[in-house]
C-alpha cells in the first residue's frame, strides 16, 4: 500500500513539476532515455520504393533514425505516411535525385550525423533495361558514384548495396543452388550489368584505401507486402514485376497476365526463381547495417546471397496465388522475354550462419499479403 501511495505521489509531483520550466529535467527523462536507445542515423536512397520502404520500417523498429532520399520516379510520397502508421515515427524525407551530386551534397550537409547508407535507388526492370540501356547505365551507376564520393567527406562509415542475383547470369547446373562463390557470368540485361559494374566499383574504391566498409546483398525475387497493408509494391504505370501484375489482373485492373515462355528446361517449362518475402528481406538489411557499423574485425567488403533456398516456377507462383487467395487469374503463355534467366535460386547458408539472418515466411503467406495490399488499394481507389 505504501508503495502505491509513493508511486501516486511521484506521478503527481512529476505532473506539477512539468508545468514549471524550472523542472523540465523531470519531464525530459523519458525523452532522454529514448535518445539513449536510439542508434545511428541511416540514409536510405530509394526509401519510398518497394524494398526501401519496408527496410525503413525495420530500421526504425530496430532503433535507427532514418533519412529517406527518393526522386519519386517509381513511387509516391505518401508512402512515408504508411511508414509512420506502422512505426509511429515519421522518417525525414528529401525528394532528391541521387544522380544530382550537388543536391546529394546538400542532403549530407543537412543531416550531418549520417553513419550508414542503404542504397536502393535505381531503375530495376530487366525488360525495360533492354529497351532503355542508357537510362539504366546513367541512373544506376551515376547515383552510386555520387554517394561513394560523398561518404568520406561526411564521415559515413558504411554502405549496404542493393545488388541482385542477376550478377550470376544463368548459373550452370553444378552451381545451383547459387553460393556467393559461383562465377559471375556475363549479364543478360543492362540492369544485371549495372549491378555487376556497381559491385566492382565498390570493391575497387575500398581497395584503393577509401575509409568505408560495405556489405553487398545479392537478393533474389522480393514479393509481398507489409502485414498491416500500409505499404507494399506500388509501381507507377504498368507493373514490370510478376506479383503486382498478378494482383492487378486478379482484381480487374489488367485484362490478362502473360507468362513469358513455357519452353524452358524446367519441370513445367516456365522460369524458376527464388521468391522471398519483402519483410524478411528488409530484416537482412538491418543485420547487414549492424555488421558494418558495430562489428569489428570483419572484411571491408562482404557479399551475401539473400534468398529462401527454394526455386519456384512462374506457373507455380500463379497457381499458388490462386490457391492462397481463392481468386482466379486470367493468364496465358507468351513468347520468351529477352533478358530473362531460365532458372536461379539461392544457397543462403552464408547469410544464415555469418549474418545471422534467415527467411521465415512461407510463399503462401507472402502471396496472401500481396493480395491484402491490392484489395486495400482497390478500396481506397473506390473511396477517392
Amino acid at each position: 500500500m505504501l508503495c502505491m501511495i509513493y508511486c501516486a505521489f511521484y506521478l503527481f509531483c512529476t505532473y506539477i513539476f512539468c508545468k514549471d520550466t524550472d523542472f523540465n529535467y523531470f519531464c525530459d527523462l523519458d525523452e532522454y532515455n529514448y535518445q539513449k536507445t536510439m542508434k545511428q542515423t541511416i540514409l536510405v536512397t530509394g526509401g519510398t520504393g518497394f524494398i526501401g520502404s519496408h527496410t525503413v520500417v525495420e530500421l526504425q523498429q530496430a532503433g535507427y533514425k532514418v533519412v529517406i532520399v527518393d526522386n519519386l520516379s517509381n513511387s509516391k510520397a505518401d508512402v512515408v505516411d504508411g511508414i509512420e502508421k506502422i512505426t509511429g515515427v515519421r522518417p525525414a524525407f528529401e525528394q532528391v535525385d541521387c544522380c544530382d551530386l550537388a543536391a546529394m551534397d546538400a542532403v549530407f550537409a543537412k543531416y550531418g550525423d549520417i553513419k550508414g547508407i542503404i542504397h536502393f535507388a535505381a531503375s530495376k526492370a530487366v525488360g525495360e533495361s533492354v529497351q532503355k540501356p542508357l537510362m539504366y547505365y546513367r541512373n544506376n551507376i551515376t547515383s552510386l558514384l555520387n554517394i561513394l564520393e560523398l561518404m568520406p567527406k561526411y564521415g559515413v562509415k558504411g554502405i549496404i548495396f542493393s545488388s541482385s542475383c542477376t550478377v550470376y547470369g544463368q548459373p550452370s547446373p553444378e552451381h545451383l543452388p547459387v553460393t556467393e562463390d559461383a562465377p559471375i557470368q556475363k549479364a543478360l540485361s543492362p540492369y544485371g550489368n549495372t549491378k555487376q559494374v556497381n559491385e566492382e566499383i565498390i570493391q575497387d574504391y575500398i581497395h584503393s584505401g577509401a575509409p568505408i566498409k560495405s556489405v553487398i546483398l545479392r537478393y533474389f525475387n522480393p514479393i509481398g507486402a507489409h502485414p498491416t497493408a500500409y505499404i507494399g509494391e506500388l509501381p507507377n504505370g504498368v507493373p514490370m514485376n510478376l506479383i503486382p501484375f498478378v494482383t492487378q489482373t486478379a482484381i480487374g485492373i489488367r485484362k490478362q497476365l502473360k507468362i513469358f515462355g513455357n519452353d524452358y528446361n524446367t519441370p513445367d517449362g516456365t522460369c524458376i526463381r527464388d521468391y522471398i518475402y519483402v519483410v524478411d528481406l528488409a530484416k537482412a538489411h538491418v543485420k547487414a547495417m549492424e555488421r558494418v557499423l558495430d562489428k569489428e574485425g570483419t572484411d571491408a567488403v562482404e557479399i551475401f546471397n539473400i534468398g529462401t533456398g527454394r526455386g519456384v516456377s512462374t506457373l507455380e507462383v500463379v497457381e499458388g496465388f490462386e490457391k492462397a487467395t481463392g481468386v482466379k487469374v486470367n493468364w496465358e503463355y507468351a513468347p520468351r522475354r529477352e533478358g530473362d534467366i531460365e532458372k536461379v535460386w539461392a544457397d543462403p547458408t552464408k547469410a544464415n550462419t555469418v549474418l545471422g539472418w534467415k527467411a521465415e515466411t512461407s510463399l503462401e503467406d507472402t502471396l496472401r499479403s500481396a493480395w491484402k495490399w491490392q484489395v486495400k488499394l482497390d478500396e481506397e481507389a473506390k473511396k477517392a
